[in-house]
Parts: structure tokens; sequence; C-alpha cells
């Protein structure tokens, strides 16, 4: 509107009579709130942390902080600050659904199904990395992410085995059909445990959602945006974002809680970010529920 009255040397009336806007409009002055100055800074420090958050994960963090902002206040100062929103990804239909799907079964409770996947990578020599990935289902929670150069039966039936004896045993697991789940020592053992199994059809990876869903995750937010130089490397930080993951990355399907607050640990030395405070969180929870 200024820049019209400048450039035309016309008056605000005409101005606002022909760009069709109220001069209430236009004379209203903008009033900062005291704490603005301190949000921005928030915001930045949480943007650069997790790179990968758009607005709305963002005000859910800033919330279990103790902040009173709603998503368009943060929507705003993230336009404002120049900050990048991801992409959202494409919806992806379903084909058809076997007795493995995770449609067809789903979660009711914790430890009712389990769903493991691998995901690949490698170090900065070109030597490959495998890692086990296991989720809780119906709580969200990713149990562990085992890191290797190479994964077969006899390490899948280690890394169950030690979960089975800290959480407890599932009811179901749900696989991929690959060769180290389908392999005889996996079919004979797991029943012996009382464990049911789960074997999505080939090529269907949209019937094991659950852990594809945090597949994507992790290497989006990870695979994507580090370079692992050694195996030990890789394996503190996968399993850094695990408890991240775990511990204080807002969920849509929770009402953008955690997993697992209840496994909060302390923020790694140098990252430059306090952590989320337990008191705030007791809070947020509290608001949701």
């Amino acid at each position: 509107m200024q820049h019209a009255q400048e450039k035309l040397g016309v008056s605000e009336r005409r101005a606002c009579r022909v760009l069709k806007q109220a001069r209430s409009t236009q004379r209203r002055l903008r009033t900062v709130p005291d704490d603005e100055p301190r949000l921005i800074r928030r915001i930045i420090e949480l943007a650069t942390a997790f790179g990968r958050y758009g607005y709305r994960r963002i005000t859910a963090l800033l919330r279990w902080e103790g902040w009173r902002v709603n998503h368009k206040r943060v929507a705003r100062i993230w336009r404002q600050e120049g900050l990048l929103v991801p992409q959202k990804q494409p919806k992806r239909g379903r084909l058809w659904l076997n007795d493995g799907s995770c449609i067809r079964l789903r979660p009711e409770r914790k430890n009712h199904v389990w769903a493991y996947d691998f995901v690949a990578d490698r170090t900065y020599d070109g030597r490959a990395l495998r890692m086990l990935v296991i989720v809780d289902e119906y709580t969200r929670e990713c149990l562990t992410i085992d890191v290797a150069r190479h994964q077969n039966s006899e390490r899948v039936l280690e890394r169950l085995w030690e979960l089975f004896e800290t959480r407890g045993v599932p009811a179901y697991i749900r696989a991929d059909n690959g060769p180290e789940f389908t392999a005889k020592i996996v079919r004979q053992w797991l029943p012996r445990v009382g464990v049911k199994t789960l074997f999505i059809e080939p090529g269907s990876p949209w019937e094991n959602g659950y852990v594809e869903s945090l597949n994507g995750k992790f290497r989006d937010e990870l695979l994507n945006r580090e370079l692992f130089y050694t195996l030990t490397e890789a394996k503190v930080l996968v399993e850094r974002w695990r408890r991240e993951y775990n511990a204080i990355r807002p969920h849509s399907s929770l009402d953008d809680r955690p997993p697992a607050p209840e496994a909060y640990l302390p923020w790694p030395l140098g990252s430059g970010v306090p952590p989320l405070r337990p008191s705030a969180m007791a809070r947020s929870t509290a608001r949701v529920t």
C-alpha cells in the first residue's frame, strides 16, 4: 500500500479504494509479543537440530517445553525466517492384502505385534551396513536397531532373544519373507517360545506399514544426512537417533507425543540444544489426555 502511494502519488484513501483494502487494516499497527525474540531463537534451534521436522512438529516440541503457541504463529515465523518445510510424500495405494498384512491384523496392545525389517547403507569406504529394525506396532516404539556389516538368521535370533528377556514375548511377529526370516532355524524357534509369525508377500512393503514408516523416517532424518566413516560411528549415531525417536520425537498418530516418553534420556553432549524438561513433558501429556 505504501509502495503504491509513493510510486503513484495518490492518497491513502484512493489507494485503499483501488486495492480494495479497508483503511482500518492499513492503519493497524503490528504488535510484537515480548517473547517473540526468544521464540524465534528457539524455533531456529529446533529446526537446526531436527532438520527434517516441519513447523507442525516443531510446534508440538515447543508445547512440550511449556510454550503457549499455536501452529499458525509458528508457521508465520517459519516463513519469516525462511525455513524450509519438508515435502510431503505421495500416498501409496494398497493393491491387495493377505493374512500377514498390517491391515488384516491390527495391533491391540503393547507386545501384541512386533514388526522387523532390514535397512541398508554404506560407510565412507563403500563397505556395506545392514541394520535390523524392530518396532512395537501398537506403541510405535523402536525396540532396537542392530547395526552390523552382515546379518543372518542367527544374529536375528540373538537380538530377538535379548528383547524377549527384557520386554516379554509378543503374540505375533510380522516380517518380510526374505532369506533371514524364512530360514528354517527361525521358523522352528519362534513357535517354541509361543510367537506366531506373519509373513508378508514379496514386493508388498505396504503390508508391513508400521516398520516401513519408521524406516522412511530413519533414512530421511539420519541416513540421508550423515556420512559414516566407521562401523562404530554408525552404531553410536544410530542409537542416538533411536533414543530421540522414542523419547522426544512427536508422533502425529499419538497426539504429538513420543512413543516412550518414560524412556527419557539426557540430551547428547555437544548437540547445542537443551533437553525437554520432564516437568514440561508431564504437563503436556496431562493437557492432551
